[in-house]
Formats: structure tokens, C-alpha cells, sequence
């Protein structure tokens, strides 16, 4: 299935797998990759050097086009973009938006900018900077997420924009494809769909606790580093919740130093990245602090298995996904939903 999205890196169909912090790494993105879809690393919770080396992983695994996902604010960001540049890498994908300077480094060196965006304005803006194309997240995304729902930005953001537009949140099946094609997208990226595959490296416990939840057990809170944040319903979104000041603050000390120990930041560096995170608003010290080592709270989770220590970022198709196939079998079934559900059309409007 050609469209804007497949001409423009590459790839065989018109799916991206997201690049989930801990989730997203050479074995997960090399299956997606072989599967005819566009996979992107995770470089947050790398250092530079794992990074690199998983760069040559997937690049051992698959001779197909992939991507990495970078944060624009990172104090390392230029050495980052250099890497990805020397190692020819395809795409480069960003959580926040990066700068018109960034793009263009990025674009002269030949590599596919695709920034994600949560709303009209900010798609329009690194459209005019000069990004490639731009995933739209709606609100049933997973991780930080905005309030409007992807039926409603996705037409806007296809509307105001003349590049591709890669739709995001609420994605799971060949149905939703389709639907995202008709409303103009060019295709649909998936971060829980391919999490909650068998090439995924999450604990099988916390895959279990996936598929067990209902759609209402999908929950959007600020709690753990004071934006929206959508997740599953845990022990520790139900702590932090009901957690004072100075309990969260003391909480957040103690992750933010297991997390010094695991990057070498320093305290400063880590205040900087947390304050970067606040976009204006009015956070307390304990969520500056979470804001910079949510990483360690995915990784207890999303590594080291721990339900009930870790947030377990999900997008709400969580709720209505049961089975746990390859990437490659997950592919397939899709672009054959996508064909059988498009083979079903009307040939003629009705009358």
C-alpha cells in the first residue's frame, strides 16, 4: 500500500512503531523494520555510546529503513544528531519539537525529520521550519498526551498542513488504517500495539497486565511530573495521587538519585532537564524532579518488571487488545484488515 509516508522513507506499509522509552529498542524496532514498517529506537534512556551500539544492533538485524527518536531539549541533542547523521541513519523522529536550526542540520545531511505534535499550531510551525512530515497524537495516545481526540485533530492538522501527517493515538487494527487514510493521514503510528507484541522485550508480567485492562483502566493523571500523563491504573498512580507534598518530594529524591547513578548526570543537569519539561507550568519541586527521572519509573516496569514500583505508560487501545503476535504476524494482519475493509466499500456513494 503506497502512500506519502512509504515514498517519502521507504518503507513497505504506511505503520510507524513509536519510540517507547525502554521498549523501544534493536530487537522490537529490527522486527518492526523487517515487517515492512518504519521502526524507531528510543535514544532517551541511552547514553550516547548505547546508542551508537544499538544503531549497529539494528542495523545487523534488518537491511530496511529505520528511525530514532530524539528529545529536542536534551543537553546532548547536537551530539546526538551528529551520531545519527554519521551512521546514516533514516529518520529522525521527535517527542518535542525541535528547532528550525535542528531541522535544517538534520534535512542538509539527507535524514527525514518528522517532529510529534499534539496540536494544530505546533504542526504548522515545524511544517514551516521545514520537517519532512508530522505525527499527530490524539488524546487517546499513551505517555504525555493531549485532551482532543485524534477524529478531531487529525482532520485539522491535514487541513493546515502540506506534508504528510502520520496519525497517532487509538491505533491498533487495519480498520483504524483505513479510517485514518480517509480522514488524509498517510499513515498510522502505534506505540501499545507493538509493545504488547512477542518481539517485545517488556516483562511478560507486565505484558499480562496489559491485557488485562479495560478501557477504564486507562487513566490520565499529572501526578507523577505534572503533565498529562495517560497510563495504566496502578499501586503507584493510586500513591501518587493521594501522596502530600512532602511525601512526593522525598519520593522523588530517592528515584531522581537512582537515576543520577544510572545516567552520571549530575543534580544540576537534572534539574535543568526537569525544569526544560515544565512548558510554563506551575510545578512543584517534587514534580520537577519526577519530570526528570520519569525514565527510572518506566524502567522499573518496562525492564525490570515491576508493576507495582513502575508507570506503564498505555494508550487506551490497551483496553481492547487480547493477543500478543510477532511484529511480522501483527503487520500482516493489518495491511489484510486494511485491504478487506477497504474491499468491503460501497464502489458508489449511496444515493
Amino acid at each position: 500500500m503506497e502512500t506519502p509516508l512509504t515514498r517519502l522513507v521507504g518503507v513497505r506499509h504506511p505503520l510507524v512503531q513509536t519510540g517507547m522509552g525502554w521498549v523501544a529498542g534493536p530487537r522490537l524496532v529490527s522486527a518492526a523494520a523487517n515487517a515492512g514498517a518504519l521502526g524507531i529506537l528510543a535514544s532517551a534512556t541511552m547514553t550516547v555510546e548505547q546508542l551508537r551500539a544499538a544503531v549497529h544492533e539494528v542495523k545487523s538485524r534488518t537491511d530496511a529503513p529505520f528511525g530514532v527518536n530524539l528529545r529536542a531539549d536534551a543537553g546532548d541533542a547536537a551530539e546526538r544528531v551528529r551520531l545519527v547523521v554519521a551512521e546514516g541513519v533514516r529518520v529522525a523522529s521527535f517527542a518535542l519539537a525541535p528547532s528550525r536550526e535542528l531541522i535544517a542540520r538534520l534535512k542538509d545531511a539527507g535524514v527525514v525529520v518528522i517532529p510529534s505534535v499534539g496540536a494544530r499550531r505546533h504542526a504548522e510551525k515545524v511544517a514551516a521550519w521545514g520537517a519532512d512530515a508530522v505525527v499527530v497524537q490524539g488524546g487517546e495516545g499513551g505517555g504525555h498526551t493531549g485532551n482532543v481526540a485524534t477524529t478531531v485533530l487529525l482532520p485539522q492538522v491535514v487541513d493546515a498542513v502540506d506534508i504528510p501527517v502520520i496519525a497517532a493515538g487509538g491505533f491498533f487494527d487495519g480498520r483504524g488504517l483505513v479510517a485514518a487514510l480517509a480522514y488524509g493521514a498517510a499513515g498510522v503510528a502505534m506505540g501499545t500495539r507493538f509493545l504488547l507484541t512477542s518481539d517485545s522485550t517488556v516483562p511478560p508480567a507486565v505484558q499480562a497486565r496489559y491485557l488485562a485492562a479495560a478501557v477504564k483502566d486507562i487513566t490520565v493523571t499529572t501526578k507523577v511530573d505534572g503533565l498529562p500523563h495517560r497510563m495504566l491504573r496502578s499501586e503507584l498512580v493510586e500513591t501518587l495521587e493521594r501522596s502530600g507534598r512532602g511525601t512526593a518530594l522525598l519520593r522523588a529524591v530517592r528515584h531522581a538519585a537512582s537515576f543520577r547513578k544510572l545516567s552520571g548526570l549530575s543534580w544540576a543537569q537534572m534539574v535543568r532537564d526537569g525544569l526544560a519539561m515544565r512548558h510554563g507550568r506551575d510545578l512543584s519541586w517534587s514534580q520537577v524532579l519526577l519530570a526528570a527521572n520519569t525514565p527510572m519509573l518506566l524502567k522499573a516496569s518496562m525492564v525490570e518488571g515491576r508493576t507495582d514500583l513502575g508507570v506503564m505508560a498505555s494508550g487506551q487501545v490497551a483496553g481492547v487488545i487480547e493477543d500478543l503476535p510477532s511484529c511480522a504476524e501483527l503487520v500482516d494482519r493489518i495491511m489484510a484488515e486494511a485491504r478487506a475493509t477497504l474491499a468491503a466499500l460501497p464502489p458508489d456513494p449511496p444515493r
